[in-house]
């Protein structure tokens, strides 16, 4: 039985809660619809170290495998892993160690976009 196919949103929220379970900070989602027409949204999120970058690319990577059958059209950056793209097509991933990420500054790039920072779920007490 096939799932029912999620929302760029929902896939944007779903790709958040996974990289925030593997201790990502920062995580932003920015709504590209109205500015790019290659994608609708975009995931920004930052791991401590290249080892963490990698761990939050596997955490999400295995988790839309599993319960969405879902995987990325491309993946560039694993190798050095200082910035981690995922392309989901409708939602691009971009995970990156706190320099690259300052570096390349895309916040700032589409700072005219509507954005939200995601706030993890609380856990249950």
């Amino acid at each position: 039985m096939s799932q029912p196919r999620l929302t760029p949103d929902q896939l944007a929220d779903e790709i958040a809660e996974q990289a925030a379970e593997k201790k990502a900070r920062d995580i932003v989602v920015l709504d590209l619809r109205d500015a790019l027409g290659y994608t609708d949204l975009f995931v920004i999120a930052t791991g401590n170290t290249d080892r963490q970058v990698k761990a939050i690319h596997d955490g999400i990577h295995h988790a839309l495998k599993a319960h969405h059958d879902l995987l990325p059209r491309r993946v560039e950056g694993l190798a050095e892993s200082k910035w981690v793209l995922m392309d989901y097509l409708d939602v691009v991933v971009h995970v990156f160690t706190p320099e690259t990420r300052e570096y390349y500054r895309l916040e700032q790039l589409w700072g005219e976009v509507p954005s939200r920072a995601y706030e993890a779920r609380a856990e249950a007490s």
